[in-house]
Order: C-alpha cells, then structure tokens, then sequence
C-alpha cells in the first residue's frame, strides 16, 4: 500500500512538472493566436533552410512569422509570411534570408525602403536577395586560394553568382546582376 502511494504522488508530480514546462514553452515560443496582421509574400530563388515558423525582422525586431512556403510553376521558392498589424512595411522594401550567427536559425530580414506608401494585404515584395550559403563561399575561396588560378576563380564566382541568384537585392527573381536596390550604382568614379 506504501509504495503505490509513493507512485502516485511521483507520478502527480511528473505530471505537474510537464504542464508547466509546457505552459512556459507555449508563453516563450511567441504563438501566434490567429489574430491581427496581413499577409505578405515574397519569391526566392533560394531559401536555404527557412521553414514554416521562422520569423519575419526588420532591424533585428520580430514584426511577423512564414506561414507557408511553396513551389512556384518557375521553380522559385515563394514565402508567405503574416505581418503585424502595428506594423507598416514601405512598397519598395527588400526581402532577404539570413541567419543568426554561424549556428543560428534563419529568418526573413526585411530591409525598409523609402517610400511613402506601404504594402497591404496580399502584395507581394518584388525586390529579394537570396539565401547565401556559407559552404558556397568558402569553397570558392579555398578553390581560389589554393589552385586554381585568380582569373578561373573570378569567372567560377561570376557565374556562379549569375546562375543561383540572378543578382542581389534589385533583382531576386528576375536576373541582371545588380548589387544595389534598382540598379543604383553606388561605386565611386575614379576616372
């Protein structure tokens, strides 16, 4: 008789101990409650390891979450993400993937633009810059730093550029090259 209320008092107690554990988990985990907030989408040409869940930052602040992430009829990657209400996200922003660190998750940086006008329900963020893969890159240096020649390397890198992301910022998903957000060309003329 000792020993099964012995039992049932440890096991109580286990139970206990899982019900909170999961009441804090469901407070820290930021679970959306379905309410307030309008729904963005963006196309990819790559999204790395970004899933459903992953947040959704603009200067480091959560601003929204992915809700859904699907193959487009081009075979780009296009991110539904729901944005807070609060939160007012200009026409000419730019979407991009990014990670926390070297072992950190990924989110969906959003760099703000200038303009007056703001995206609403359903709009779609034209300009994307890709997930960079860190393997890529230090293949490639370690390619060009221990055999293979400067001018193989650059034109590897070239097309390798051309070829995954069809440009940074201005130009995610519809190539050309560009660093810069619409084409602006920053560099200084030294000529």
């Amino acid at each position: 008789m000792k020993r099964s209320t012995i039992e049932t008092v440890l096991g109580a107690v286990v139970l206990l101990a899982a019900g909170v554990f999961l009441v804090f988990s469901y407070q820290t985990a930021d679970v959306s409650r379905g309410s307030g907030g309008y729904e963005l989408r963006a196309t990819f040409t790559n999204i790395g390891s970004l899933s459903i869940g992953d947040p959704v930052q603009m200067a480091g602040v959560k601003i929204g979450s992915i809700t859904d992430i699907s193959l487009t009829e081009f075979f780009e990657a296009e991110v539904k993400m729901m944005i807070n209400d609060t939160v007012d996200v200009p026409e000419d922003s730019a979407a991009l993937i990014t990670s926390s660190g070297l072992l950190g998750g990924q989110f969906l940086g959003i760099q703000p633009g200038g303009s007056l006008d703001n995206f609403a329900e359903g709009d779609t963020i034209t300009h994307t810059q890709p997930h960079v893969s860190l393997e890529e890159l230090l293949g490639k240096f370690i390619y060009s730093a221990t055999g293979g020649s400067s001018s193989d390397a650059a034109s590897q890198s070239s097309a390798d550029n051309d070829s995954v992301s069809g440009g940074f910022l201005g130009s995610g998903n519809t190539g050309g090259g560009s660093a810069f957000v619409d084409g602006d060309d920053m560099s200084p003329d030294l000529g």
